[in-house]
């Protein structure tokens, strides 16, 4: 029942051979390359699994063919890690980085392998998934994100990874660009989304740390008990600013009972399984447990509905100019409408579950 690494997908192969002459180079002990698969969840940045004489560990690098060097900033994701170290303890270890874009045709590293279970997008038939355990699951979750946001940050030099100053209003108008500049069709919701938020943006509250991209499947769990977190995954978007920002991508990716049927790849988060808090108690234990004043989260939840949209945007416009060749990103096109639909919802509604 842990996360297991497939076979590589066509066209995303890494050269064996620069690999083994890089590690033999720069990883102490290393003499022999074992095997190397790839895990099969994410649409952004490419994970592998390294297996060596020294040990398992896991490679990241951007996708083939991507032009957006924020967003696949593999020496700051490294960053993020080596500051993290005695400061979480539930962030992977970082082993090495390599800028040398010529040894695998682009910036990469490696860091330790944490075995565990990840709740991909569709139950596992040897997992207890029961209504217990999945409301355990939701709110070790959200414990845990509050406890990410409350991180010390001038000591740890966490504070360096952003500039909280602002970052509502820069959030808000930098994903309204970044939609326009990858749109390939008209979505009137979307659209909608964009005139709203500017009008209605909250200011500031106290900076955080900010994951941007805290989900099941960024978790990976104790194989022993579910509802134990023993890492949490994909830091290439972490900053520091308003967590508030960042709660609100987590529920804008939290799918309830009644949308599970909206489509596939939209509900790549078992949180649609009973048990499972829904989004209104999600925002009410964050505050208990954080201290911060989300208030009813609705704008939060409109922000992260839209910026996930745009982020689906981004790669299905990478599919669409032919940059990548991956079949699951087909579709994208539709899940951009879903995220969109969600937050006119909401704002119809006046409220941020029991939307359909």
């Amino acid at each position: 029942m842990l996360d297991q690494a497939k076979n590589i997908r066509p066209g995303e192969e890494l050269d064996i051979q620069a690999l083994h002459k890089y590690l033999s180079a720069q990883l102490p002990g290393f003499t022999e390359l074992l095997e190397i698969k790839q895990f099969p969840g994410g649409y952004s940045n490419l994970t592998y699994l390294v297996r060596a004489n020294t040990g398992e560990y896991v490679l990241r690098r951007p996708p083939f063919g991507a032009k957006i060097k924020t967003a696949h900033d593999m020496g700051r994701e490294y960053r993020v890690l080596s500051l993290l170290e005695g400061v979480y303890d539930r962030a992977p270890r970082p082993v090495l980085h390599c800028a040398d874009e010529t040894v695998l045709g682009a910036s990469f590293y490696l860091m330790e392998r944490v075995a565990g279970v990840i709740l991909r997008n569709r139950p596992q038939p040897d997992l207890d998934l029961s209504p217990a355990i999945m409301q355990r699951i939701s709110e070790a979750t959200i414990d845990n994100l509050a406890v990410l946001h409350n991180l010390e940050l001038e000591n740890s030099g966490l504070l360096d990874l952003g500039k909280p100053k602002g970052y509502v209003e820069r959030q808000v108008k930098g994903w309204i660009e970044r939609y326009y500049r990858a749109q390939t069709d008209t979505i009137p919701s979307m659209d909608e989304l964009a005139a709203w938020m500017p009008a209605n943006q909250p200011p500031d509250g106290p900076p955080g740390l900010i994951h941007n991209d805290y989900k099941y499947d960024n978790l990976v769990l104790d194989g022993q008990d579910l509802t134990k977190i023993r890492a949490v995954l994909d830091w290439e978007m972490c900053t520091v600013g308003d967590p508030l920002m960042d709660l609100g991508t987590t529920l804008a990716y939290w799918v309830e009972p009644a949308e599970a049927n909206l489509l596939v790849s939209a509900i790549a988060n078992l949180t649609w399984l009973p048990g499972n808090l829904n989004r209104k108690a999600l925002v009410e234990r964050y505050a208990h447990q954080s201290g911060r004043s989300p208030g009813d989260g609705l704008f939060y939840f409109v922000f992260g509905a839209f910026k996930i949209g745009v982020i689906v945007q981004q790669i299905y416009y990478r599919y669409k100019q032919g940059h990548t060749q991956d079949p699951r990103f087909a579709p994208l096109i539709e899940v951009v409408k879903i995220f969109g639909n969600r937050g006119r919802q909401a704002l119809e509604l006046g409220r941020i579950s029991d939307l359909s």
